[in-house]
């Protein structure tokens, strides 16, 4: 199984609930829609975004014209997916490696990162931050930034968020001011011009360090997210960015994992229910080291109660979880695992049932080829309640595949 190599995992969880194991549900399908293969792009290594046209747009790490990775499109169609490259990285001045997909704002255009390439100092490249224009057809990639390896950051594998201005926003896991990574704001000015700004550069104490694989989220003007490491325990934290009056930007630590039975190594993205609870998931930690679910409640003013709500098993469950979750219309919660079920991870699904507790249950386990094999990120939720991901190995040619799934 292979890990991004711009990313250390480390480890530890908790737990708090009713479990039912493996079995998938009978009601549930999972499709691959499409398998990857070297020469249009592979290690599907992306989170997925639609559009309303409902078209998917994602990343492969490897593979395109060059063997540098590829932003692909796939669109629906009377007789299935037609999948389109838009876009092949050369691993020069344009970056390599792009990890975890793209965002689409509301032009269309596409932005998205890469780790390796770009003009910065680092071994094969510091990375970049890109944008691609469609302009009669054909895409046209333009970097926004390129990482130094200096108090800018290095290695920016997280995907962006982009605010309603068009500012983008991101972090890296590497470099800025202490070497641990950095969040940054990218504007563009009237001429033109895009500067970067570091908002926050991790010192790996009480405010974590290494910013995680999953794009932040921008709620009533603040940006929340979660680093990987550091925090008053060394577990990773999850974070508030909140700005001044003054332009500047205020860093608050709203949660430190604290290891086994809590949650450790919080990789993915963050999920907000409509009353304001977080939801997410650690890669270790929980009652069993490998891999919670967790829920953070705003008790007060500035104050959070964290909660497990869910430890992986060993057996048939799965384990090790580094994706974001999403949600249905009914309160249930559904993620992947990297790893478990019957060993290449797993979907899994969180029902409440009332008193806090909630009751686990593995909708899909995933076999490998021509199935999806080890699904290191989460699902996106169409308009029509379809959810879609990606998994790094399976497929046809066992170099990636696209999934749907129907809960």
């Amino acid at each position: 199984m292979k890990f991004p190599t711009h990313f250390q995992i480390r480890a530890f969880a908790a737990s708090a609930v009713f479990v039912l194991s493996l079995a998938a549900a009978t009601a549930t399908t999972t499709d691959v829609i499409f398998s990857c293969e070297e020469d249009e792009g592979e290690y599907a290594d992306t989170d997925l975004e639609t559009d309303s046209a409902g078209n998917i747009y994602g990343t492969t790490v490897l593979g395109g014209d060059f063997g540098s990775g590829t932003v692909f499109k796939l669109s629906p169609t009377p007789t299935g997916w037609v999948h389109t490259v838009l876009y092949s990285f050369t691993s020069g001045t344009d970056g390599g490696e792009p990890y975890k997909g793209v965002t689409v704002d509301r032009e269309g255009n596409l932005y998205g990162t890469a780790v390796t390439g770009g003009s910065g100092s680092c071994e094969g490249g510091c990375g970049v931050v890109y944008k691609l224009t469609n302009s009669g057809g054909t895409w046209i990639q333009t970097v926004i930034h390129a990482f130094t390896g200096g108090d800018d950051g290095s290695g920016a594998g997280a995907r962006v968020t982009l605010d309603r201005s068009g500012n983008v926003y991101g972090m890296a896991p590497t470099g800025g001011a202490y070497g641990l990574g950095t969040i940054y704001k990218i504007h563009q000015e009237h001429n033109g011009t895009w500067n970067l700004t570091v908002i926050h550069a991790f010192t790996g104490g009480a405010d974590g360090a290494s910013g995680s694989a999953g794009r932040m989220v921008l709620r009533h003007g603040r940006l929340f997210g979660a680093a990987t490491a550091g925090g008053t325990y060394g577990s990773g934290v999850v974070f508030e960015l909140r700005r001044t009056g003054g332009g500047e930007w205020n860093f608050r630590t709203i949660y430190s994992f604290r290891g086994q039975p809590d949650g450790s190594f919080p990789y993915g993205a963050l999920l907000f229910d409509r009353v304001g609870n977080i939801y997410g998931t650690t890669y270790y930690g929980g009652a069993n080291g490998i891999g919670s679910v967790y829920q953070l409640s705003p008790r007060a003013i500035g104050e959070w109660n964290e909660s497990v709500l869910y430890s992986f098993q060993e057996g048939s469950d799965g384990n090790s979880p580094i994706s974001n979750l999403v949600a249905d219309g009914v309160g249930n919660l559904y993620g992947t695992t990297s790893e478990g079920g019957l060993g290449s991870g797993t979907i899994f699904k969180l029902s409440p049932i009332g008193g806090g507790q909630w009751i686990e249950t593995v909708v899909h386990a995933f076999e490998g080829p021509p199935d999806g094999a080890f699904a290191y990120n989460g699902m996106v939720v169409d308009g029509f309640g379809n959810f879609y991901g990606a998994t790094v190995h399976g497929g046809d040619n066992d170099d990636g595949a696209v999934y749907k799934f129907t809960p």
